[in-house]
C-alpha cells in the first residue's frame, strides 16, 4: 500500500519541463470550515492545520523546494474574536516549544516576517530564540508570516527609506525590494491558496507580482503531500513570460 502511494506521488510530480519552484508561499485557509463541517470547534481546525505543517515541510524537501513562506496570522486577524486570537497566539507558542528541536535537527531555518510589535514579550522572545537557533540551517528556509500584512510591509519599507534620508530620485524597485522582509531571498515562484478562495488577502503583494497562483478547494488540514505534488506539477506546466512573448521565452 505504501509503495503504491509513493509511486502515485512520483507520477504526479513528473513535470513536462522539469521545473520545480524554488520558493513556494502558502495561504493556509479553511481551518475553521474544516472543523465546522465535522461538528468540531474552530480551535480543533487550527490545531489540525498546525499538525499538517510537519508533513508539508518534509514533502517540500523531498520535491526540492528550498523556501516556504506560510501565512499564519495577518495584521487583519487581530479583528477576530479575542478568544480566537489568543488561541492562535498560543498555538504558535506551543509549536515552537514542541517542534523547534526537531526542526533544527532536520535542517530547517525558521524566519519571522511581519511585525513583532503587538505580540506578547514571551512569544517575541521565543520567536527570536527560534530564529537564532536555526539561523545556520539551509535544508529548508521557512518564513512564518505572523502579524504580517503586505500593505503594512510596503509602508514599513517606505518609512525606513524616508528615515534614512534617501533622495526620491534614488528610489526604484530594487531599492524598495531591499527594504522588504524577504530582501535576501528570491521572490516566490508559486503561491498556493487552499479552501477555494480566489484572493491574495494582503499576502506578499510586492513579492508576488510575477508569481504563479494555484487555488484548490481543499481545506488546509487536508492539504497533504499529494496536493502539494499536484500544485508543483501544475506550476511545471505553466509558462512564465514576465511580459515577453512565447517566442521570446522558448
Amino acid at each position: 500500500m505504501v509503495a503504491a502511494v509513493q509511486e502515485e506521488l512520483r507520477k504526479i510530480a513528473v513535470q513536462p519541463n522539469g521545473r520545480v519552484p524554488r520558493h513556494v508561499a502558502i495561504i493556509m485557509d479553511g481551518n475553521g470550515r474544516w472543523a465546522k463541517e465535522r461538528g468540531l470547534p474552530r480551535s480543533e481546525g487550527h490545531r489540525q492545520g498546525t499538525e499538517n505543517l510537519r508533513r508539508i515541510f518534509e514533502c517540500a524537501v523531498e520535491i526540492g523546494i528550498e523556501i516556504l513562506t506560510i501565512y499564519a496570522f495577518s495584521t487583519e486577524n487581530w479583528s477576530r474574536p479575542p478568544g480566537e486570537v489568543q488561541m492562535l497566539l498560543r498555538i504558535l507558542e506551543t509549536v515552537i516549544d514542541r517542534e523547534l528541536t526537531t526542526l533544527h535537527k532536520n535542517g530547517v531555518q525558521l524566519r519571522h516576517i511581519g511585525r513583532l510589535e503587538g505580540i506578547g514579550s514571551r512569544l517575541q522572545r521565543k520567536i527570536r530564540q527560534a530564529m537564532e537557533m536555526t539561523r545556520d540551517n539551509h535544508r529548508l528556509i521557512v518564513n512564518i508570516a505572523f502579524n504580517y500584512g503586505g500593505r503594512d510591509e510596503i509602508v514599513n519599507a517606505v518609512q525606513r527609506i524616508v528615515r534614512e534620508g534617501i533622495p526620491a530620485d534614488e528610489v526604484n524597485e530594487a531599492l524598495l525590494s531591499h527594504y522588504m522582509y524577504t530582501s535576501d531571498l528570491p521572490d516566490p515562484d508559486l503561491i498556493i491558496r487552499t479552501s477555494g478562495e480566489l484572493r491574495v488577502s494582503n499576502f506578499l503583494i510586492w513579492q508576488g507580482a510575477y508569481a504563479e497562483y494555484y487555488a484548490t478547494s481543499t481545506y488546509w488540514p487536508d492539504f497533504d503531500e499529494t496536493e502539494l505534488h499536484k500544485a508543483v506539477a501544475e506550476y511545471g506546466r505553466r509558462k512564465r513570460r514576465y511580459g515577453k512573448t512565447d517566442e521570446q521565452i522558448e
